[in-house]
């Protein structure tokens, strides 16, 4: 049990100072965007992006398991469906030190959730 709470409390404390660090950014640029349309390279909201794997029990502590130690069997058939609908702009926000991360991740739930791979 001692684990898991220290994965959550890293995936927290770095989603914290990535929203944080965002919202910085967003204030000083403010996005040249039409409502519905986002440029590429504008600030991603990282709540919307993150909120849906936060609805599935569970998920953000297995795909936060499944970073550390590269391996994906605790990755489970509802938290694949969720990933593979994550809008691929959110990818470089949410997982800014491991950008190969993401790819592996959807192909791997492929193989989990057929229908996942777009």
């Amino acid at each position: 049990m001692g684990s898991k709470a220290f994965v959550s409390m890293i995936l927290v404390a770095s989603l914290c100072a990535t929203i944080l660090f965002t919202q910085g950014v967003a204030q000083v640029q403010p996005p040249l965007t039409t409502p519905g349309f986002v440029l590429p390279g504008s600030p991603i909201d990282l709540v919307k992006c993150w909120s849906s794997l936060f609805n599935v029990e569970g998920c953000v502590l297995e795909i936060s398991k499944s970073i550390f130690s590269g391996k994906f069997e605790n990755v489970e058939a509802a938290c694949c469906k969720v990933f593979s609908t994550l809008d691929a702009n959110c990818w470089p926000q949410m997982f800014p030190l491991n950008p190969f991360f993401p790819p592996l991740l959807k192909d791997n739930c492929a193989r989990i959730v057929p229908n996942s791979h777009k």
